[in-house]
């Protein structure tokens, strides 16, 4: 597949992406911080704002510390044009990333307002929630604090943002 850049990152190109005054945001970035936050996403939102889409979130530069942060996230999601969802081999442990997951799929579900970059997982592994996505959500669960229907929904948006077009990023080495 074709590496992500800046300019096919920008859908077509930033004048495309010029926002009617309905939305807050051009882009929500979802990722895994200890996974992307310092490389991969970190170039990527610096690529979005070079390229002129500085209408970005991106969740260590919006939110405030130690604030609720579900409300704000879930609303950002809701605000925004478009989603770019960074799959990493953490993604599926974080119930952050999940639930996030899952309120873009019901945002922007069909839209085509959706991109998905695999970074350095299996494109195989997220749609049929093998590897560590498929352990991720075993131990999901498993836990008392989450029910089944939150599994499901989490399971069904991992499917969607899998079968979408998509990047896939790995090492050449």
């Amino acid at each position: 597949m074709e590496q992500p850049n800046a300019k096919t990152l920008a859908f077509a190109s930033s004048s495309s992406l010029i926002s009617p005054p309905a939305k807050k945001y051009d882009v929500f970035l979802s990722f895994r911080g200890e996974d992307t936050r310092l490389n991969f996403t970190g170039f990527l939102y610096a690529a979005l704002c070079q390229k002129g889409i500085f209408y970005t979130f991106k969740d260590d530069y919006e939110l405030e510390k130690g604030k609720d942060i579900g409300p704000k996230l879930m609303n950002a999601i809701e605000d925004s044009h478009y989603a770019v969802v960074v799959l990493s081999k953490n993604y599926a442990a974080s119930t952050w990333c999940l639930n996030e997951l899952a309120k873009i799929v019901d945002c922007m579900g069909d839209s085509g307002r959706i991109q998905t970059i695999f970074y350095h997982v299996n494109p195989t592994n997220v749609r049929k929630q093998m590897g560590s996505f498929g352990q991720a959500l075993a131990e999901h669960q498993k836990n008392p604090r989450h029910s089944s229907e939150d599994v499901k929904r989490w399971r069904n948006a991992l499917t969607k943002v899998a079968d979408l077009s998509a990047w896939h990023v790995e090492d050449h080495t």
